[in-house]
């Protein structure tokens, strides 16, 4: 924990913050580094931009780099009405690569920021370079009510709800994903408001973004090593240009848990975008 936080502290001090706005809603993010390419990392459901800690720094040395917390989560403000949906998050992240002034992005997500992503190259595709997600889901159409194990999602209001969040988040890590980890990132996720655990949750499995429109932009999925791979072909049919890879010895948060190899993944995956 004591490197996390060394870490979370650089990126701290090499970052620059600010604030865009969607719908009257105050966008937290951060600008770190420079360069050509921009690479925008969004984190998945009740977490925050802190998910990136251990990428900033090392790829802020190449590429200009911007994290934000989507609405709701972590330093963000939350919709007073309390809807939440992907194009809301979709939408968020255009507010930060507007103010960013920066023109194409690669985009990042991980878990429930890879559907984010997704949304975003539906709505915004003249935007995106690239695409990688981080042990989610690219293609959504899966997720179809029907196809859903029994009692998933569970209840997520009162002690309960509380309660199942705590187990689903435990359900994330293996034995060797370190304590100090373990402890850090439930802190993180279990912070989130209640109306942001039950409304991100419900915005994933929306019918409304099981889009089949093909995105011909680079993508990666960088799957951990619990993860079940889908079938290859199923994914190109979405994404002609995609390629995936399984990060063995990780669970859902492969990228704090092994930062180095995931950043050597992520970099040598940047190198084959001609922007």
């Amino acid at each position: 924990m004591r490197r996390f936080m060394i870490i979370a502290l650089a990126l701290l001090l090499a970052s620059t913050a600010s604030a865009a706005t969607v719908d009257g809603l105050k966008i937290h993010s951060a600008s770190a580094g420079s360069g050509r390419t921009t690479l925008v990392f969004v984190h998945g459901w009740t977490c925050d931009s802190t998910s990136w800690a251990a990428q900033v720094p090392a790829l802020a040395k190449k590429y200009r780099v911007l994290t934000l917390d989507l609405p709701g989560h972590g330093k963000s403000d939350s919709p007073k009405d309390g809807k939440f949906s992907m194009d809301l998050f979709a939408r968020a992240v255009e507010a930060v690569r507007a103010e960013a002034g920066t023109d194409k992005i690669v985009l990042v997500g991980h878990s429930m920021g890879a559907p984010v992503i997704r949304q975003y190259a539906h709505l915004y595709p003249e935007r995106v370079a690239g695409l990688v997600a981080v042990d989610g889901p690219l293609d959504v159409r899966p997720f179809a009510a029907a196809e859903l194990p029994p009692g998933f999602p569970p209840p997520l209001t009162g002690p309960e709800g509380r309660a199942a969040r705590e187990n689903m988040i435990r359900s994330m890590f293996i034995p060797e994903t370190p304590p100090a980890l373990q402890e850090h990132i439930l802190k993180m996720m279990l912070a989130a408001p209640e109306a942001t655990a039950v409304g991100a949750m419900n915005s994933m499995f929306d019918p409304a973004i099981r889009w089949s429109d093909v995105v011909r932009a680079p993508a990666l999925t960088v799957y951990a090593g619990t993860a079940n791979v889908p079938d290859p072909a199923a994914t190109k049919e979405l994404y002609p240009n995609h390629d995936a890879t399984q990060l063995k010895g990780t669970g859902h948060f492969l990228m704090m848990e092994k930062p180095e190899e995931f950043n050597r993944l992520l970099a040598g995956f940047l190198d084959k975008i001609d922007f």
